[in-house]
């Protein structure tokens, strides 16, 4: 931004959840000082009405240019695009005529743009010939997507976000709200301010559970078993919609069939859902008592290897009710990334074609016609899973990978690596240079990160948004859409000559259009939009009509995209899990997301206020597990499956369920190389949608009983030490990196340790060394700035770290901070802020129950006093949890007024 330029609010859409909130950003700084921008949630936006979340919240901290992939490389060394276009085209194009359009795949992101998508799915499907196209929405939302086709005749979410606002009732099916789309919950919260009812269905107490009106706290994979239970006690109370049913719908009579082959008393549901048949009851009239139901549905449905069969199970539930196309009344999948349905309507999926169109004859020539492609494929290509195990095996001999980490991310991680690092030839394109993945790569691409991205997205509730750029594209960046074209054109190919990313926009819409003759998926009113309407295209619902309105509920008439136009219900029938615990893995390992972080942590990890609410990897396990492993509070744990080992710090809590474990998915080798979970996860898939177990996977636990521990603080980002067998976490702060580790060696393995992580420092050493402890405490100090600090013991405690963090940002050290360095806390009492509750306000669990002890009972009294949960609102739910343990451990006495 040129001084004394005005500053000019964009409008925009955050890059992370599928909500897809609108942002209001304004750029305060672009220049040789580095990059800023302010955010605030656009008010206009109909997504979010003006909220945004905590990683919404934090998006100015990710936009600097740290770590970032500038420029294209091959093999290591620096590239120009020429190059690089040319050598990814010829290796593409050899690799074809040697081994078929099947030798090559694309595995593609819900981060990339609609348009992106676009282009990367008419080059592999239309020009290459081949299927094998893949998305990382196979791992989140295939599930549901085949749910939707097989009820409603295509991939249709048929609500929107006005019915969470208007239901009397919401169930939440393996969705924890509070945590993964916050922005949402926060308007539920308003809805039961009225009286909107929650009912939560998930084997852990969850902060969305924690507050909700009923908890059904299920046994793993029992979902299926659960909503066929509910629909039978439908047909047994009347409370079915025979009209609606006669009217609209096929398929009743063979699943009432299907559940009468077994009991279906709520007596035995109860018993093989392992929970309370009061509870289980409750849940049953609440539904049939509320016609205004909506029930969201997420990864606990989804990613799951009979994930199709719970989508199936709540869809019938609502087909049975007519509780579908009416205001407050939906089955409604929710979505995990912020363009997993654009690239759902593009065909980034490998089993559909563009436009919400299969591969039928007719279908397949539509497409091919359209874009003049006689060559498009005629099949479904690899799945994910399926397409990296083919990687392994050598039937496909070059892969790209756009905007994801699949070495992190994927089941069985450790193999998707191995895959890779036999592949003759991997290209990824990304915005960060080194990934768990970039480090398998032959060719890198640099792309455009948010801030510098321009297309479109579409929501959970079919909402299109623009993102705008904020910045030019830094070093050679380019945009993915450009990057596939330039790629395809050196291959030979006409067809992806576009100018601009509008023009790319207007063929897809067209595409959506042509020969439409029923196709839900229609943006024939954005065909037109030239270069200033797409510049100021406001965010807008398909179907999108030719005068440009949206819609916000699809089979409002109760017509559905099947050929007869009725929607089908499908029987579905529980079945046990695929792997089964036992004796050698008796527990039951979910993994999952947190609040504050996102995906692989490439962005996420950059805002080091992020990092603190869950700094380090941690594994949650029921007080009767720990015990029976030897396991206590906060101890480093192994968790052990047939696939591998992680080692966690141990989260004991009665919210979670005896005999099972759970794991977030985020940590990667750049924050904690022994604490990936994705590692330890089966690749075992719903045969239907490919998609992958997340939920479930046979573990044991044991403590990991490290011989010494220690943190090192210092300016600069390091890895683990090679060859030292360290458990090892960074935990970026603001000033410095926070690097934790242990260890189980002897005094060689400290020294050698300190030998590393001491070299190249310059400066005074202020050091404390106590053999008969273990203890080993240095500081490093340069010209009264603080460089570095080593704390080490083998017996011993370690000094809270935020302290020692905080000296980093002074430009020179205190008197005072200079002698208390070596204790680790300033002179005094020591203050202890607790771990960080609010992430947008910095407040930490010390001051939320000192308010709380103070008197204030409920989240907006804790918020007046201390400011937490009164911006972004994510925190809400742990507050209200926190009150609430208080007032299970200090009850309130009653008083009585005898005058």
């Amino acid at each position: 931004m040129a001084d004394g330029a005005a500053a000019l609010s964009v409008k925009t859409a955050c890059p992370y959840c599928g909500v897809g909130c609108g942002v209001a950003a304004v750029v305060t700084r672009d220049g040789g000082e580095g990059r800023a921008v302010s955010v605030a949630g656009d008010p206009s936006h109909p997504a979010n009405l003006g909220r945004l979340c905590s990683k919404g919240t934090a998006l100015g901290a990710t936009v600097g240019l740290e770590g970032r992939l500038l420029e294209p490389t091959i093999g290591g060394r620096v590239a120009g695009w020429t190059e690089a276009t040319a050598l990814v085209a010829k290796r593409f194009r050899e690799t074809i005529a040697k081994h078929g359009p099947d030798s090559v795949a694309f595995y593609v992101s819900g981060q990339i743009l609609t348009e992106d998508y676009y282009v990367a799915n008419k080059l592999m499907k239309g020009f290459i010939g081949s299927g094998n196209i893949d998305t990382n929405s196979r791992l989140c939302m295939a599930s549901a997507v085949a749910a939707h086709k097989q009820a409603f005749g295509a991939d249709l979410v048929p609500g929107c976000y006005e019915d969470l606002d208007l239901a009397d009732l919401v169930v939440f099916g393996g969705h924890n709200a509070a945590w993964t789309h916050p922005v949402l919950f926060r308007r539920m919260e308003a809805a039961r301010a009225r009286g909107q009812k929650h009912v939560v269905i998930d084997p852990r107490r969850t902060d969305t559970a924690e507050g909700a009106d009923l908890h059904l706290a299920i046994a793993p994979q029992s979902d299926v078993r659960l909503w066929n239970g509910l629909l039978a006690d439908l047909i047994r109370r009347g409370g079915i919609d025979r009209d609606y049913i006669d009217a609209h719908v096929n398929g009743f009579d063979a699943v009432e069939a299907a559940l009468a082959e077994i009991d279906q008393s709520p007596a035995a549901v109860a018993v093989d859902c392992g929970v309370a048949l009061a509870d289980l009851l409750t849940f049953f009239d609440l539904f049939t008592a509320n016609p205004k139901t909506v029930s969201l549905f997420s990864m606990g449905a989804n990613q799951s290897a009979q994930g199709v069969a719970k989508g199936l199970s709540i869809l019938n539930a609502h087909l049975a009710t007519g509780r579908i196309g009416k205001p407050g009344a939906c089955p409604f999948s929710i979505t995990g990334q912020p363009n997993a349905m654009g690239g759902r309507e593009t065909g980034g999926m490998a089993n559909t074609l563009a436009g919400h169109m299969d591969f039928d004859p007719a279908d397949r020539d539509r497409v091919a016609r359209f874009w003049g492609a006689p060559n498009t494929t005629r099949k479904p290509g690899l799945k994910a899973v399926d397409m990296f195990e083919a990687v392994h095996d050598g039937r496909i001999k070059a892969i790209w990978v756009m905007a994801t980490n699949p070495a992190v991310s994927m089941p069985d991680a450790s193999r998707v690596r191995e895959a890779l690092a036999k592949c003759p030839f991997v290209v990824v394109s990304d915005c960060i240079a080194d990934t768990d993945t970039t480090a398998f790569a032959d060719v890198k691409l640099p792309a455009l990160a948010w801030g510098e991205k321009d297309g479109t997205v579409t929501n959970s509730e079919r909402r299109i948004s623009r993102q705008r750029a904020l910045f030019a594209a830094p070093g050679q960046a380019r945009p993915d859409w450009r990057i596939i074209a330039d790629v395809a054109k050196a291959m030979g190919f006409d067809g992806f000559g576009w100018g601009t990313q509008a023009s790319v926009f207007r063929e897809w819409a067209r595409l959506t259009a042509y020969e439409n003759e029923g196709r839900l998926l229609n943006l024939s009113g954005l065909t037109a939009l030239g270069p200033d309407g797409y510049a100021t295209l406001r965010p807008v619902q398909w179907p999108v009509a030719a005068d440009g309105t949206g819609t916000a509920r699809l089979f409002v008439e109760g017509r559905f995209q099947t050929p007869d136009g009725r929607a089908r219900m499908i029987p579905t029938r529980p079945r046990g899990p695929a792997d089964a615990v036992d004796a050698v893995y008796p527990l039951s390992l979910n993994t999952g997301r947190i609040r504050d972080q996102w995906h692989t942590m490439t962005r996420t990890g950059l805002a080091a206020d992020l990092c603190r609410h869950a700094p380090e990897p941690f594994v949650e396990m029921h007080q009767v597990d720990a015990e029976a492993a030897g396991i206590r509070e906060g101890a480093l744990t192994r968790v052990v499956t047939r696939r591998g080992e992680a080692v966690a710090l141990a989260r004991i809590t009665d919210r979670q369920r005896p005999g099972g474990v759970f794991m977030p998915m985020h940590w990667t080798d750049a924050f904690a190389p022994s604490g990936r979970s994705n590692a330890l996860i089966a690749p075992n898939v719903d045969p239907t949608s490919g998609q992958p177990e997340f939920k479930h996977t046979p573990a044991r636990i044991r403590a990991y009983r490290e011989t010494w521990k220690g943190f090192f603080l210092s300016r600069d980002i390091l890895g683990a030490p090679t060859g030292q067998d360290l458990v090892w976490r960074r935990i970026p702060q603001d000033a410095c990196q926070q690097h934790e580790f242990a260890g189980r060696g002897d005094t060689d393995q400290r020294d050698a340790v300190r030998k590393v992580l001491s070299r190249g420092l310059i400066g005074e050493v202020v050091a404390y060394e106590d053999p008969g402890s273990g203890s080993r405490r240095e500081a490093w100090v340069r010209d009264g700035r603080l460089v570095a600090v080593l704390f080490m013991t083998t017996t011993g405690r370690l000094p809270p770290r935020d302290w020692l963090a905080d000296l980093f940002s002074m430009p020179v050290l205190s008197r005072d901070a200079r002698s208390a360095l070596l204790f680790g806390r300033p002179p005094g009492a020591p203050v202890d802020k607790g771990p960080l509750v609010c992430v947008c306000l910095k407040v930490g669990a010390k001051a939320v129950q000192a308010a709380i002890v103070a008197g204030a009972l409920d989240p907006d009294a804790v918020g007046a006093v201390t400011g937490a949960g009164t911006n972004c609102g994510s925190c809400r739910p742990e507050i209200a949890r926190m009150i609430a343990t208080a007032s299970l451990a200090s009850p309130v006495k009653e008083t009585v007024d005898v005058a």
